[in-house]
């Protein structure tokens, strides 16, 4: 048997808020081609590098080495 929802569940919305005249996308074109990724770095990891340039240049030097090692084992 399911369970029944003892509670009313409250609108999410409040209902004063009139999007009547809304436009959908109307400042979408601003953030096209724009990335905001965001990568989080556990505490130990953060500990050792002092920011996100730091970051780069570490995963560029190992993504190298890792391309360097790919193309040793495929010859």
């Amino acid at each position: 048997m399911k369970k029944r929802a003892d509670r009313v569940k409250e609108p999410e919305m409040l209902a004063e808020y009139d999007f009547s005249n809304g436009v959908r996308g109307k400042y979408a074109d601003r953030f096209k081609g724009v990335r905001n990724d965001v990568v989080v770095l556990a505490p130990d990891v953060a500990e050792v590098f002092q920011d996100s340039k730091s970051v780069n240049e570490a995963l560029r030097v190992i993504s190298r080495i890792a391309g360097k090692q790919a193309k040793k084992s495929a010859a």
